[in-house]
């Protein structure tokens, strides 16, 4: 079985942050979102991995990622160019993939409990595809699948008014090769995309078998800055703590804290977790760094409060004040203006911006 990794879009959801780069780089918990999906593919014995790639930063992901021997797998690229549906980012891979069956990815998402049992499940059956599910409060939100008592998926419904259940699309799939021909078939929905759940509908009209599996434990689509976040507070949790780098005395750090090996500590700094603090990062005497709170490498904070945030990288923040449930892009400047300060900030700040709070 292969992958396929989409990995293009624009990523208009998490503006400012992409307006620089791709979305499947933004990290959570130090580690890009699409290396997540990495893991679960190779964890589920799923090592040759086609990545489709969109025009937006396709040079930054293949810079990362190479040809995956660093990961353990083989990435091939597809260029998808213009990003015209996710039926269309799977039909660009047909020469990929050949004559196997495949799982389809969504780079921005992030499972606690990985999809080998979705492979174990499209494989204990003679299924042309196989979705995967997770019960939500809101399904009208949603693409929405019914079932019948057996699990086969009977119709799919997207946003619907009157959902037929609560089980939505998590956006990881599994295909046999007949879905190429499906798609070749489709017609441009009314957002003038190809749509996957339109491709999959048409395997059902045909009377192809269609598997379901629901996701047990937490899934993300890591697709806005809440979305972000969120994913962030959940990694985190499950994080094993590991003190590699120096914390000085004085300094105090308690709770589930990762600090890579070039990160300094001083006196007078409080780090209470779930913290990941990566490398070549200083925090200074005065600051706390509070729990769900993920910082990224070359970034010294001093004199600040943060808590519940992302800080991407390369990044300074020197203010006296409390930032919260903040998002804070690459190369970043944050400090303190003159006036009264507020209770605390919730900031999405972009990439080589300069803030005075």
């Amino acid at each position: 079985m292969k992958g396929v990794l989409l990995s293009g879009g624009t990523g208009s959801r998490l503006r400012p942050i992409t307006h620089t780069g791709p979305k499947q780089l933004v990290p959570v918990a130090n580690k890009p979102v699409i290396e997540y999906a990495i893991q679960d593919l190779k964890a589920a014995g799923v090592t040759d991995i086609g990545i489709v790639l969109g025009h937006k930063g396709r040079t930054a992901i293949q810079e990362l990622l190479g040809d995956g021997s660093a990961y353990g797998v083989d990435i091939t690229y597809i260029i998808q160019g213009e990003p015209l549906g996710l039926a269309h980012a799977a039909g660009c891979a047909r020469d990929f993939v050949g004559d196997d069956d495949f799982v389809m990815y969504l780079g921005d998402n992030i499972l606690k409990a990985g999809i080998v049992d979705l492979i174990e499940s499209f494989d204990a059956g003679e299924y042309d595809a196989g979705i995967a599910l997770q019960s939500v409060d809101s399904p009208q939100q949603f693409g929405v699948a019914d079932l019948d008592d057996d699990g086969t998926v009977r119709n799919l419904v997207e946003k619907p008014d009157n959902p037929p259940s609560n089980l939505a699309l998590v956006g990881i799939y599994v295909f046999s090769p007949v879905i190429f021909d499906a798609i070749e078939r489709l017609e441009p929905s009314w957002r003038g995309e190809l749509e996957i759940t339109d491709a999959i509908q048409l395997l059902i009209d045909d009377g192809c078998d269609i598997d379901s599996h629901v996701v047990t434990g937490w899934w993300k689509d890591t697709g806005k800055p809440v979305d972000i976040l969120e994913a962030n507070r959940l990694v985190l949790e499950d994080q094993t703590p590991e003190i590699r780098g120096q914390v000085d005395s004085g300094a105090e750090v308690t709770g589930s804290v990762e600090i890579d090996e070039s990160a300094v500590i001083d006196s007078d700094a409080v780090v209470r977790g779930p913290v990941s603090i990566a490398s070549d990062v200083n925090i200074k005497p005065g600051t706390y760094v509070g729990p769900y709170t993920s910082i990224g490498s070359n970034t010294t904070l001093a004199n600040v409060h943060i808590e519940n945030s992302v800080v991407i990288g390369d990044t300074t923040i020197n203010a006296n004040e409390r930032i919260v449930d903040s998002l804070i892009g690459r190369g970043t400047t944050v400090e303190s203006a003159a006036g009264s300060l507020p209770e605390g900030r919730r900031l999405v700040v972009g990439e080589n911006s300069n803030l005075k709070l």
